[in-house]
């Protein structure tokens, strides 16, 4: 039975945050960091962390607005005007030492085997992608990780050469927040990684938030979780 609570991670310049954590009922068991939508740690995420831990990860997701406004949560498309004013206000320099901070965190934790995957949607797609760049606290980084849509990808294809883990990447192209052009770039950049996967589905953005009903797609939405979940289960065994 998977229980869930939180966790308070020290961060490396001071302070803690919290990072939502569903357990499974068997540990230890591999690790996964849930990066979060534009809306927090919500139900979404929430329900996602339980998803992972019901196949058998142990899984924190940390609240990478807790520097702006410690746990913010909204969900649909209520909720993006605000979720949007604090991505335009996010440190992503600062974001990176709160993710190696929540990986050591969570490789630390007696119920992790210290084989770690990094899940992220929307914000959390290119935060996934950074993490599996510059996480590497103690020199190790992520064993592997699944960006879904990350917006800001094109923009830090320079870390690509950082990135030594395998990826399986998920976008939607009818996605009107990631044109087609920047796709392709990003797809140019990691050619020849034969250790890096981007799939492409008929689909907008934020197509698995089910959550999100007029973002939702239901056939995308599950044909990429279950090619997660296989990736997942390849990688951190």
């Amino acid at each position: 039975m998977t229980v869930t609570h939180y966790e308070r991670i020290t961060a490396t310049d001071g302070g803690t945050f919290d990072a939502y954590c569903a357990v499974p009922a068997g540990t230890p068991a591999p690790g996964v960091l849930l990066f979060q939508e534009i809306f927090g740690i919500n139900d979404n995420i929430r329900g996602l962390a339980e998803n992972l831990a019901d196949q058998g990860y142990l899984v924190l997701a940390p609240d990478m607005f807790w520097r702006l406004q410690p746990r913010f949560e909204s969900k649909d498309e209520s909720g993006v005007a605000d979720g949007m004013a604090l991505v335009q206000r996010l440190d992503f320099g600062l974001a990176r030492t709160d993710m190696a901070a929540t990986l050591a965190h969570l490789r630390g934790m007696g119920g992790c085997t210290g084989r770690v995957g990094a899940v992220g949607f929307c914000l959390g797609g290119t935060l996934a992608f950074l993490a599996a760049a510059t996480a590497k606290p103690d020199g190790r980084g992520l064993d592997a990780a699944v960006p879904y849509y990350g917006s800001g990808i094109h923009q830090m294809l320079d870390l690509v050469p950082a990135v030594q883990c395998p990826l399986l990447m998920h976008y939607g192209d009818d996605d009107p927040y990631i044109p087609g052009d920047q796709i392709a770039q990003v797809e140019a950049a990691l050619a020849g990684r034969t250790d890096i996967t981007v799939h492409h589905y008929a689909a907008g953005h934020a197509f698995s938030n089910w959550d999100a009903p007029s973002f939702y797609r239901e056939e995308p939405a599950e044909l990429a979780w279950r090619r997660t979940l296989a990736f997942l289960a390849e990688q951190l065994s």
